[in-house]
């Protein structure tokens, strides 16, 4: 299956470049295309269509970013270019957005627009018009006398009966004989100071939604001034400076030109809150004007008014707004088309991997002990680079799983506290346990003749006062090794939780297993040095002559009056007190140095046993002891049986799901563009 779908994948993706290609070209075709509505502006006039000539090949544009959105896309993370409407409450956004698209929208005090009205306004040429809304799944059909009833009980029903705002977008579909063929977001108006029954955080709701609309840079932000106030005083211009500073993507209109029209040419000339795209001055329809007459008016107005009558006139009127605004659309829509294709196509591939990677469901038993086995393998695999091998390339930034290492710094720190803990007491004199040790161990015999039984308690004194450090380093070992085989086996078995307590179970069962064993080998170790004293090692003579050689200067120190002799190994030493046991300091001295000598034999050969035991305790585990004991607590009454796997865990279901239903949307939206894209380059032949 996974064959066949990478197959698949690699189809789409020949497929998709030559869709980019197509659209790179036929993308540069509609530049010139662009240009020319720029050159074909109709003449003011107040019979003039606010509709004006779209091409061909841009009008599937709209329609495809339309299905697009419909499809829900942005939830992807694919940006749409989109015309946003942004303004100040009572700025005259309604009335700007009623004359372009010929209807009336809800009017009262407050707040009107509660959540995103994504308008479509389609030109037709049939008589009459056709409106519908699409929210919450449904489309209901209305007409142009009952929209505005019909968008409040849409609005209610997305976002309460009160005066609260949802993030839920609202559609409106208007096709209409003279309407320009437009896509726009119209948001809330912008308050400060909440009324009655609105939220006291209302600024902070509509700010939100109003940045979440026009912070993509691929959105074109329509922002609504009224003539009667300061333009930088508005805070819908303080919104879409913060994220577009340069104002290449800001175009200005103006309401309310009528009522304030002093000094408004030097306004939009001087532009002193930098509208890159420029300004559009209109005139607002007023009380029970048709929209025939208010164009009629506001035709009159900027032809006659002896201030308004000087701005420029490709700055002034609706129906100068609605060819900018087509304008541009276009411009944008053929700018980001080859991105949003690439992004597109990108997140599908990313999708279809991580789809891939995710573990294979399990259908049935056969499936679930393949499964099963290769968790094993994977697992068994894991342990040996990090446990036997050394490697740790599966772990790179985790020190904690660098085995080896750690295990090495472990036995590191055990010799060195091993031996440590075997100096001699500062505050203990030198020799004199020596010296107890033979005068309790006198027996009928002859002279110069060092009892074994005294060396053997010396030997067992000094072995009994380190043997915790051996049985805490073992504990020690075992508690890290039991850390790193759980974390291993829990990252192979991590898509696959019915496992995953009966495979933390058998780890922590075999690790409690070898833990015993190794405390009793390590006792056996350390009981084993206290009843024997014996060595091989040539390093035990050697050393013991070299310590004798400083006897002489021991002997020689007590026939003068000076105290402190130098002793090999030992260093400077007082012995002042010996003088009073003459007959045994010799005897002292001699099996100070023989314990001394076999001691440091003792503690390597210690090390070296329990380090001994402990690689090999780890090569068993390894290869066969993790295998066996999994297997048994798997399989066991305990475990479950092996048919559990079969139960997907509910992260990876909703999670293969999310991903399916992900790759589904962007299939669509890739056909959606592939089909537009042909329409334009066989429309062009």
């Amino acid at each position: 299956m996974r064959g066949r779908s990478k197959q698949r994948v690699k189809q789409d993706n020949n497929k998709l470049k030559q869709v980019v290609v197509k659209s790179d070209q036929e993308l540069n075709k509609m530049s010139s295309v662009v240009s020319t509505v720029n050159e074909s502006v109709v003449p003011l006039s107040s019979h003039a269509p606010i509709a004006c000539s779209y091409n061909e090949r841009i009008r599937p544009l709209l329609d495809a970013i339309d299905k697009l959105r419909n499809l829900k896309v942005m939830q992807e993370g694919i940006q749409l270019p989109t015309i946003v409407v942004v303004g100040d409450q009572s700025s005259g956004k309604s009335s700007v957005l009623e004359s372009l698209a010929g209807i009336s929208l809800p009017r009262g005090q407050g707040i009107c627009t509660r959540v995103p009205l994504i308008m479509r306004l389609h030109h037709h040429s049939k008589p009459q018009s056709e409106l519908h809304l699409e929210y919450c799944g449904k489309v209901v059909s209305t007409n142009e006398i009952n929209i505005a009833e019909a968008i409040n009980i849409a609005t209610e029903e997305i976002a309460g009966n009160g005066k609260g705002i949802s993030h839920t977008p609202l559609t409106l579909v208007v096709k209409k004989n003279g309407v320009p063929d437009l896509t726009m977001v119209d948001l809330p108006g912008i308050t400060r100071v909440p009324v009655h029954g609105q939220p006291e955080n209302i600024y902070e709701q509509i700010s939100g939604i109003i940045m979440e609309y026009i912070k993509p840079e691929e959105s074109i932000i329509l922002n609504v001034l009224s003539a009667t106030v300061d333009f930088p005083t508005c805070e819908s211009i303080r919104m879409s400076q913060s994220v577009d500073k340069t104002g290449d993507r800001t175009l200005a209109v103006v309401t309310k030109s009528d009522k304030s029209p002093e000094g408004l040419r030097d306004k939009v000339m001087a532009d002193d809150v930098n509208i890159g795209l420029g300004y559009v001055c209109v005139r607002n329809r007023i009380g029970d004007e048709s929209y025939e007459e208010a164009r009629m008016a506001e035709s009159m107005l900027f032809e006659s008014h002896p201030l308004l009558s000087k701005i420029d006139k490709s700055m002034v009127s609706v129906p100068v707004l609605a060819r900018k605004l087509v304008q541009i659309q276009a411009i944008i829509i053929s700018k980001c088309l080859p991105e949003i294709v690439r992004k597109i196509n990108g997140k599908l591939n990313g999708n279809v991997l991580e789809l891939n990677n995710l573990p294979q469901k399990l259908s049935s038993v056969a499936e679930a002990i393949t499964a099963f086995m290769r968790i094993l393998g994977l697992s068994k695999e894991s342990l040996k680079k990090l446990l036997v091998r050394g490697e740790f390339d599966e772990y790179p930034e985790n020190k904690n799983m660098h085995c080896t290492a750690r295990l090495a710094e472990m036995l590191d720190k055990f010799s060195r506290e091993l031996k440590d803990s075997s100096q001699t007491d500062p505050n203990e004199k030198f020799l004199l346990n020596e010296i107890s040790v033979l005068e309790e161990t006198k027996s009928v015999a002859l002279p110069n003749f060092l009892p074994r039984s005294a060396f053997l308690s010396l030997l067992q004194y000094k072995v009994k006062r380190v043997s915790n450090i051996p049985v805490n380093f073992v504990a020690e070992v075992w508690d890290y090794i039991e850390t790193v085989v759980v974390n291993i086996m829990m990252h192979h078995c991590d898509n696959y939780p019915p496992l995953q307590s009966s495979t933390k179970r058998a780890v922590l069962n075999l690790i409690s297993k070898m833990k015993e064993q190794s405390a009793s080998r390590v006792m056996e170790i350390i009981e084993m040095e206290e009843i024997a004293d014996y060595t091989c090692d040539p390093e035990y003579m050697a050393m013991w002559s070299k310590f004798m050689t400083s006897r002489d200067a021991f002997k020689a120190v007590f026939n003068g009056a000076l105290s402190i002799v130098n002793i090999e190994g030992f260093g400077k030493i007082d012995v002042g007190h010996l003088r009073d046991y003459p007959c045994v300091r010799d005897e002292a001295f001699d099996l100070k140095m023989r314990l001394t000598a076999y001691w440091n034999v003792v503690l390597k050969r210690m090390v070296d046993s329990i380090v001994l035991h402990l690689l090999l305790a780890l090569k068993k585990l390894v290869n066969q002891g993790m295998e066996e004991e999994t297997i048994n607590e798997v399989l066991g009454p305990q475990g479950g049986g092996i048919e559990r796997l079969l139960d997907e865990s509910p992260s990876v279901a909703v999670k293969r799901a999310r991903l399916n239903q992900s790759i589904g949307l962007l299939k669509e939206s890739r056909e959606v563009l592939a089909k537009i894209i042909d329409r334009i380059a066989i429309a062009d032949d």
